[in-house]
C-alpha cells in the first residue's frame, strides 16, 4: 500500500513537472515569436519635446504612484506592493545606470512595458501592469523611457520581493504568463471616431482601468472577459464598482462635461471620488490634457450598459433600523441632513450609487476610515470626512449603513456586523 501511494506521489510530481515545463517551452515560444525592435536614435530620445511628451505619458500612467516609496525619492522605487501571494517591492526607474534603468536602451524599456520583461530577460510580475501596458504604443513608450532619463538618478539598490512559494519563482509566473498573458497593441476600430478609439487607448492601456475595475480570478488574473463590470481590489478591501453599470459606476447618462469634471477635479455636484479612485484623479486624471479628458470621457460614456445581478436582499429588522436612524441622527445629519439631502458641499445620501450599490464594501470602508476628496486644481480645498472606526462598535457602523441603504427611497441589503470587521 506504502509503495502505491509513493509510486502515485511520484506520478503526479512527474505529471506536474511536465505540465510546467510545457508551459514555460509555450512561454518560451512566444516570446520568440515577437520580432526584435531596433533602438531608436539616442539623439532623438534626447530632443526636449519627446521628454516633454513623455513627462504627460508617465504622469497619465500615474507610475510615481508604485514606485516612488512615501517619504522616497521620485521614480526610485522601494515601495512595498501587498498581494495574496505575499509582497511585490517596486523597482528604481531613475536614470541611475547601476540600480536604475540608466543603463538600459529604449528597446530593453519596450521590452518591459510591452512584453513584461527586465533587461536580462526575467520575467516581470504583474504588480506592474504590464498585463494593460501592453497595448501602449512604441512611440509612447520611448517617450516614456526618454522622460525617466531626464529624471535624477537615485542610487538605491532594489530589494527583492518577499513572495511565499511556489509564486517567488520563474517558473510559476511562466505559467501564469501562458495561461493568461499575451502581448498585444492596441488596434483602433474603423467603426469608431478617432476621439472614441484614443479614449479606448488611454482607458484600456496607460490608464490601466482594468487593473482595478475588474475581478480577478484566485490567481490574481484579471477577468478580461468581463470588461470594466467592477471587483473588489485585492489587499485593501476597496471595491472598483462598474464602469459599465448605472447602478454603480457606469456614466452612460451623464453629461460629456460632469464627466470630466469629475476626472479633473474628483468631484461634481452630485458625486465625488474617495479612496483609491482620489489617489488615481490626484496623480492622473487632473492632469490630462483637454483634448484626452473628452476622448476618455466619450470612451467611458458609450461603454456597453451592464444589467446588474439582483440579489437576494436581507433587510433589518424595524428594531435594527430604529438604532441605525438614532446613530445617523447623532452622528452623520449635520453634514448630510436629516433626509439624507446633502448639506453644501457635502454629498446627498439618498439615491448615491456608492450607498445603494450591491456591495456595501466602499460605504462601510467611509464610515470606519473616513472619506476625503482628491486635492486638485479645480478643487483644490476639498472637504473631508472624519473617520468614525475608533468610536463606534461594528454593530453601530453595521446599523448605520444599513439604514442610510434602506431610508428615503433607497433600497439595500442589510449590512452585518461580520461584514464590518471584515473591512476593519
Amino acid at each position: 500500500m506504502k509503495e502505491m501511494r509513493l509510486k502515485l506521489a511520484k506520478t503526479l510530481a512527474l505529471i506536474m513537472l511536465v505540465c510546467v515545463g510545457g508551459f514555460v517551452f509555450l512561454d518560451w515560444i512566444k516570446s520568440q515569436e515577437v520580432p526584435s525592435i531596433d533602438d531608436r536614435p539616442f539623439n532623438e530620445l534626447l530632443a526636449p519635446q519627446v521628454a516633454q511628451r513623455g513627462a504627460y505619458l508617465v504622469q497619465v500612467g500615474n507610475c510615481a504612484a508604485c514606485h516612488t516609496a512615501r517619504g522616497g525619492l521620485p521614480f526610485a522605487g522601494g515601495k512595498n506592493i501587498d498581494t495574496p501571494f505575499g509582497t511585490v517591492v517596486t523597482s528604481n526607474i531613475t536614470s541611475d545606470k547601476l540600480t536604475g534603468i540608466g543603463a538600459w536602451s529604449a528597446a530593453d524599456f519596450w521590452q518591459a512595458m510591452h512584453h513584461g520583461r527586465s533587461k536580462d530577460g526575467r520575467l516581470l510580475y504583474p504588480a506592474f501592469p504590464y498585463t494593460e501596458y501592453t497595448r501602449i504604443t512604441r512611440d509612447d513608450t520611448d517617450a516614456m523611457f526618454a522622460y525617466l532619463l531626464s529624471v535624477q538618478p537615485v542610487r538605491q539598490i532594489n530589494r527583492p520581493h518577499a513572495l511565499q512559494f511556489p509564486y517567488n519563482t520563474q517558473a510559476a509566473l511562466a505559467v501564469w504568463r501562458a495561461l493568461f498573458f499575451s502581448p498585444e497593441q492596441y488596434e483602433p476600430l474603423k467603426q469608431q471616431s478617432d476621439e472614441w478609439n484614443r479614449g479606448a487607448y488611454l482607458v484600456k492601456g496607460l490608464g490601466h482601468c482594468q487593473a482595478c475595475h475588474t475581478a480577478r480570478n484566485m490567481l490574481g488574473a484579471t477577468q478580461s472577459k468581463l470588461g470594466l463590470s467592477g471587483g473588489l481590489i485585492p489587499m485593501q478591501n476597496w471595491y472598483a464598482p462598474s464602469l459599465a453599470s448605472p447602478a454603480e459606476a457606469g456614466l452612460q447618462d451623464w453629461p460629456m462635461e460632469e464627466i470630466m469634471q469629475l476626472l479633473k477635479t474628483g468631484k461634481t455636484a452630485h458625486s465625488s471620488t474617495l479612496g483609491p479612485m482620489a489617489e488615481v484623479v490626484f496623480s492622473s486624471t487632473q492632469h490630462l490634457n483637454p483634448e484626452d479628458l473628452r476622448a476618455m470621457a466619450h470612451f467611458l460614456k458609450e461603454l456597453p450598459r451592464q444589467v446588474s445581478e439582483k440579489v437576494v436582499r436581507k433587510f433589518a429588522n424595524s428594531e435594527g433600523q430604529q438604532i441605525g436612524q438614532s446613530l445617523y441622527h447623532n452622528e452623520c445629519a449635520q453634514c448630510h441632513g436629516d433626509h439624507g439631502e446633502g448639506l453644501g458641499d457635502y454629498p446627498s445620501l439618498a439615491g448615491n450609487r456608492t450607498v445603494i450599490m450591491n456591495s456595501s464594501v466602499n460605504l462601510v470602508r467611509v464610515i470606519l476610515s473616513g472619506g476625503f476628496t482628491p486635492t486638485t486644481e479645480g478643487h483644490p480645498r476639498p472637504y473631508g470626512m472624519p473617520p468614525f472606526g475608533h468610536t463606534l462598535s461594528d454593530t453601530e457602523v453595521a446599523a448605520i449603513a444599513t439604514y442610510v441603504r434602506n431610508a428615503w427611497g433607497n433600497k439595500g441589503e442589510a449590512v452585518m456586523p461580520l461584514n464590518v470587521q471584515k473591512s476593519r
